[in-house]
């Protein structure tokens, strides 16, 4: 039978990391409201949600470094230090593609999107939003499994991370159809190439939280 080392801990790893999924998960709701904003080229807000995300980003990597910080060289894990380490650069790397897509659009002068993509991006959007959502409540079901190692809560783990693949998979599926739908648009190239890579970096987001995903599996294998 497993021992469960998480009891030993005064303060367990999975809390810093549960801290910084939300943090994570807080930027997901102000990059919605950017990203609609941007779209609609009638809101003013912008400048100021983007300077929310980059104020969510500095406080979630404090979180990070506290986490490194709190794991000494011979500390009785539950799972492998790097593993946990990996887990944590991917998640911290969903944070940092939704800084770097309103970077993007902030560099061009010109706000909005073509007419012709306004809907298909709010959809990419919405559907980068939810393996976010699914990374806290990965990170709190993980934190149970490692506490009890009941075989039900990795069930539960498991059914979280084929759920955000499921998401990953459908987010790629609409970001090849905006970058095939830009290369046929009759506009400047500028604006095409701004759009398709635009479309890029927002997939990149739900690509990263897959391979979350992907370290949190590799975490709870037995």
């Amino acid at each position: 039978m497993r021992i469960p080392l998480l009891s030993m801990f005064i303060t367990s790893p999975f809390d810093g990391l549960q801290q910084h999924a939300q943090k994570v998960k807080e930027c997901a709701w102000v990059f919605q409201q950017a990203m609609e904003c941007h779209v609609s080229n009638r809101c003013e807000a912008f400048e100021e949600l983007r300077q929310q995300i980059n104020k969510l980003e500095t406080e979630a990597d404090a979180i990070k470094r506290r986490i490194r910080g709190h794991l000494p060289k011979g500390t009785l894990l539950p799972v492998d230090k790097f593993q946990l380490f990996r887990y944590l650069r991917q998640q911290d790397n969903v944070l940092d593609k939704v800084e770097q897509t309103l970077n993007w659009l902030s560099y061009r002068s010109e706000p909005g999107i073509p007419k012709e993509l306004e809907k298909d991006f709010l959809l990419l959007v919405d559907k980068v939003i939810d393996p976010i959502d699914e990374l806290s409540d990965m990170v709190a079901e993980a934190r149970k499994y490692f506490k009890y190692y009941s075989e039900k809560q990795r069930t539960v783990v498991k059914d979280i991370i084929r759920t955000v693949r499921n998401q990953e998979h459908e987010a790629d599926q609409l970001e090849d159809a905006i970058k095939q739908k830009a290369f046929n648009l009759k506009i400047d190239p500028v604006t095409i190439f701004h759009m398709i890579r635009l479309a890029e970096i927002i997939g990149s987001i739900a690509d990263h939280a897959e391979n979350a995903g992907d370290m949190m599996r590799a975490m709870i294998a037995k």
